[in-house]
């Protein structure tokens, strides 16, 4: 099995037995360094790369010039994935940069427009050998404080059953994410995740979905959400706490940089390694 590979390479397996695989992002060398190596040491199939909003910490050119060689040395099948794509020009970037899987994500447009959009998307990604995630709902921000609110007024930002099997079978989207109550950064009140939602939408679409805004989740979250149909789970707030963590922790007076990467790493390592057990990818490789 070559070890540069696409989502549906990995999640079609992790669909069929009921455990997820861990979209890790990875903004620099250290955080890159560290999930590598907690995924080979679990023999765990892992996913890194970086989301649009990330570009202004590094851009897609400069996390291409070591994420697609230690992407390709690594023993453990690993996806290169541009994360939340907003813009075509950005997305082909990342194609043409040798990224395996991308995310277009058209979640705030109308259903119609999303899935149009996505369609498209899916054909232009066949051609390059790539897979292709969409979002149908709307994961939101944790910015108010009020994420135990979600969907309790509005209904709307959920995804809906029905739309979800209409979605992916006419898009042939390799993955999807839907909107059960999560959202994207550090949870200020505990969520309330649709469960119930999530189990019906896992019977009714074949396409393997995709968990956002995983960060903050209990390990008992998670596993209700695996166990119901989850086989992709985004992480990026734990390890990018971990990593600043240990840099605060490992600064004295007088440190310099060199005095705080192997810690660094070390932390996002035993994040990764914490996450890759309760999502139960361990020995799948």
């Amino acid at each position: 099995m070559k070890l540069l590979v696409t989502l549906n390479e990995i999640l079609v397996d992790a669909k069929a037995k009921k455990y997820a695989v861990g979209l890790f992002n990875t903004v620099n060398l250290e955080m890159a360094k560290g999930v590598i190596s907690a995924a080979e040491d679990m023999k765990s199939p892992v996913i890194i790369g970086t989301a649009e909003v990330l570009l202004p910490y590094a851009s897609l050119e400069e996390l291409s010039y070591f994420l697609l060689p230690m992407a390709k040395k690594a023993t453990v099948p690993v996806v290169l994935h541009f994360d939340h794509g907003l813009t075509r020009n950005k997305i082909n970037e990342a194609i043409s940069l040798g990224f395996s899987s991308i995310m277009y994500d058209c979640s705030v447009k109308s259903f119609e427009d999303n899935l149009a959009e996505v369609a498209d998307m899916v054909k232009t990604a066949r051609k390059a050998g790539i897979s292709v995630e969409a979002e149908l709902g709307h994961v939101g921000a944790n910015d108010t404080g009020a994420a135990e609110n979600v969907g309790e007024k509005d209904d709307s930002i959920y995804t809906q059953v029905a739309q979800a099997k209409d979605f992916a079978e006419r898009t042939n989207v390799d993955a999807l994410a839907v909107a059960i109550g999560t959202a994207h950064g550090a949870y200020k009140s505990k969520p309330k995740l649709d469960i119930q939602r999530l189990k019906e939408i896992s019977e009714a679409v074949k396409t393997p979905l995709v968990l956002h805004g995983g960060s903050g989740l209990s390990d008992d979250d998670f596993r209700s959400c695996i166990a119901n149909g989850i086989s992709k789970v985004n992480i990026f707030t734990d390890i990018n706490c971990a990593a600043a963590l240990a840099a605060f922790q490992n600064y004295t007076e007088g440190s310099g940089m060199t005095d705080l990467i192997n810690p660094i790493v070390k932390a996002v390592y035993e994040e990764t390694i914490k996450k890759i057990k309760v999502f139960d990818s361990c020995g799948k490789y």
